[in-house]
């Protein structure tokens, strides 16, 4: 019985990650981003526009305690999750949590031609876009940091990392 919490700022690969991890292991994957949306038939970004941030981040936690509940599973966070409520603690409580680390400076070069697609940095270009990201790092660090592992690379090199780490602890 495993749960695996993958978490990390926006652009740090969770969804893909999780699934090539979901393959390798033979285990589920859930993106809780996409959850919520087939739940509430819309949406995070309609969710946000509608509700507010504040609703957003209650289906969130409910999505959480959810989808904790299922084994031998791989489940991306949204980026935000690990900064509200207890979720942080309640993840390393049910699972095992990945921080999955890049720079300020990586998640720009990688969002850059993902803006439009992000409601959050859809009008953000160059520096404006470096510049929020920094400053959404700094705030989420605290949270990030908390996890079981921290884990940096290109998408191969992560899963791997993770497949290795995992496998550690299962010996034990």
């Amino acid at each position: 019985m495993e749960r695996i919490f993958l978490i990390g700022y926006m652009g740090s690969g969770k969804t893909t990650v999780g699934k090539l991890l979901s393959t390798k292991l033979g285990y589920s994957f859930v993106d809780m981003d996409a959850h919520i949306e087939e739940q509430q038939f819309k949406s995070v970004s309609k969710i946000f526009a509608e509700r507010g941030e504040d609703e957003f981040r209650l289906l969130e936690q409910k999505c959480l305690h959810e989808v904790a509940q299922f084994d031998d599973v791989i489940i991306s966070t949204g980026g935000g999750a690990p900064c509200f409520f207890d979720n942080m603690d309640y993840m390393n409580t049910h699972g095992t949590t990945f921080y999955l680390r890049f720079t300020a400076d990586e998640l720009s070069d990688r969002l850059a031609t993902q803006a439009t697609k992000r409601p959050l940095i859809a009008t953000k270009k160059g520096d404006e876009l470096r510049q929020f990201i920094a400053e959404g790092l700094e705030k989420r660090e605290p949270f990030y940091t908390r996890a079981n592992y921290s884990v940096a690379g290109d998408v191969n090199a992560v899963v791997k990392e993770i497949v290795e780490i995992i496998g550690q602890y299962k010996n034990r």
